[in-house]
């Protein structure tokens, strides 16, 4: 959460001209429902069956940009399909960072009324290994632009 991944990811697409989707986004659009209600009504195990259907249908899309959720590793379902349909970058934010990003953000249902930088640590450790063992490349975020960060990828994908 709060590494970057649909500011980075819409301007890495808009360069190499191909289509960009969050997944979050995406399941948005086919439920009419926002992430937030999802976890409420279905819990994380519902949002999760959902989000793992969407990652099926989306990497099977080429060429894309896709940004999943921060949790969407958490699945080995996904952690294969990621590894085995394209070339996966981790960005990796402090959890300094993580929590400066998300600070105001309302919209993050596993952070509600919770300590976020106690949440977010928690999350950190148990899926960083997750974002290692899929990434073909791991990107350090803290103190580089979106832009930056899309001119890094475009030039380890040539």
């Amino acid at each position: 959460m709060g590494a970057g991944k649909s500011t980075v990811g819409r301007i890495l697409a808009e360069r190499l001209q191909v289509a960009f989707i969050d997944s979050d986004g995406e399941i948005e659009r086919r439920t009419g429902a926002d992430i937030p209600w999802i976890f409420e009504i279905e819990g994380e195990d519902g949002f999760r069956k959902r989000e793992g259907e969407v990652i099926a249908d989306l990497v099977t899309r080429v060429p894309l940009v896709l940004a999943t959720g921060g949790g969407a590793v958490m699945r080995e379902q996904n952690r294969a399909l990621l590894r085995s349909h394209g070339y996966v970058v981790y960005l990796n934010a402090s959890l300094r960072e993580q929590t400066r990003r998300t600070g105001k953000d309302r919209n993050r249902p596993l952070l509600a009324g919770k300590n976020r930088s106690q949440v977010l640590g928690q999350l950190m450790e148990i899926r960083d290994p997750l974002y290692r063992e899929v990434a073909d490349l791991v990107l350090p975020t803290d103190n580089k632009s979106a832009s930056v960060l899309a001119d890094t990828i475009i030039s380890e994908l040539a």
